[in-house]
């Protein structure tokens, strides 16, 4: 097993990375289930998969498991979820002092995280992330939110988890483009901050994605400490290190905003072609050479990820795709900031992008390939 301390200012808790750990949830969670009764938020499919397994845990560890569950998909993150789960969560005598267990990926996690920073003024939550993009990311560093008419995560609050339960097992059930979309968030750590650990993952992606036990796990394990290393530095994105954790993502919400935060392209997925656009244009403004923002195509192309806007089929312009960028969260007195390269490993935040330059850009790539 790797434990990975994720050390904030007064308080640590630890992200465990293993397989089996669900089926002994009651023993990993025992200090933060101090009543009988256990709510679990669960997303339907995790639950379908892994219910079974950690019920039996807390029933042999004379729990009382309460279930609450949440359909798959960003839909899940509303207002009146989040008002239906705040509601049962009264209703079933949570207190501060209590632990909610989620059980799913970022949706759920996302969801049940701020409901729970907002009951009764904030009670604590155990992570239980069943799929790759969750454990190596949402899981990890406290980001809670949920979705708006405006946008994605506009709405949330900065609220840790007591522990983090990494089951590689989760990941066996988990379908193949979720597998991918979850890697390019291993593959982020690489491009953003360790020129090695990406040269690790050029010669070993695949053996990631196909679940290869000792990659896998090597590779969560360095995705979480990566997170957990900025997130110490920077807890709630207020020096500047924090927001590295966002490249791809600003070219990403952007493509997920435009597809209408569907299935047509996955969190992961928007996240990798975001990474590439990212790469592309540092390599435009001459921050890096061409063939560095080809080693990111590559890397994405090499894990099935998207790695071109026309495979989206879409029909707006790169204006259409700036503009969706006016409503993310990083917008600071008017002006957006891009996480950008100087090198693989090296990423920076760039405080001198025009949108009018990051439009045309967009619509040469449009046009382009």
């Amino acid at each position: 097993m790797a434990v990975i301390d994720v050390e904030l200012a007064g308080r640590t808790y630890e992200v465990r990375v293993a397989r089996d750990l669900l089926a002994r949830v009651a023993e990993e969670a025992a200090p933060f289930l101090r009543k009988q009764s256990v709510p679990i938020v669960a997303d339907a499919n995790a639950r379908r998969h892994w219910g079974a397994e950690v019920e039996a845990s807390l029933r042999a560890a004379d729990k009382e498991p309460r279930w609450y569950d949440v359909a798959p998909g960003e839909s899940s993150k509303s207002w009146e979820s989040l008002a239906r789960l705040t509601d049962w969560l009264l209703a079933e005598g949570v207190e501060r002092g209590d632990h909610v267990l989620a059980l799913g990926g970022g949706v759920v996690g996302d969801l049940t995280g701020f409901a729970c920073a907002i009951l009764k003024r904030g009670c604590g939550f155990v992570q239980l992330p069943t799929t790759l993009l969750a454990q190596v990311d949402s899981s990890v560093g406290g980001k809670t939110a949920i979705n708006t008419s405006a946008g994605k995560n506009l709405i949330g609050a900065f609220h840790q988890p007591s522990l983090v339960l990494a089951d590689l097992s989760a990941l066996d059930t988990l379908a193949d483009r979720e597998m991918r979309a979850g890697y390019a968030e291993v593959l982020k750590y690489g491009v953003l901050g360790d020129a090695d650990f990406f040269a690790w993952l050029e010669e070993n992606g695949s053996k990631v994605v196909a679940r290869e036990n000792e990659a896998l796990e090597h590779a969560v394990a360095s995705s979480v400490a990566a997170k957990a290393r900025i997130v110490a530095e920077d807890e709630r994105e207020t020096s500047g290190a924090r927001a590295l954790l966002n490249l791809g993502h600003t070219f990403g919400h952007a493509l997920e905003a435009e597809t209408g935060f569907s299935d047509r392209l996955l969190h992961g997925e928007g996240v990798a072609l975001g990474m590439v656009l990212a790469a592309r244009y540092s390599a435009r403004r001459g921050e890096i050479g061409i063939e560095e923002a080809e080693r990111v195509t590559r890397a994405v192309d090499a894990a099935g990820l998207p790695s071109e806007i026309s495979a989206l089929g879409l029909t707006c312009d790169g204006r259409a795709l700036a503009d969706h960028m006016l409503h993310d969260k990083k917008m600071d007195a008017g002006t957006l900031p891009f996480i950008l390269l100087r090198g693989i490993g090296a990423a920076y935040l760039a405080k001198d992008v025009a949108l009018d330059d990051v439009a045309l850009f967009l619509d040469e790539q449009l046009q382009a390939h």
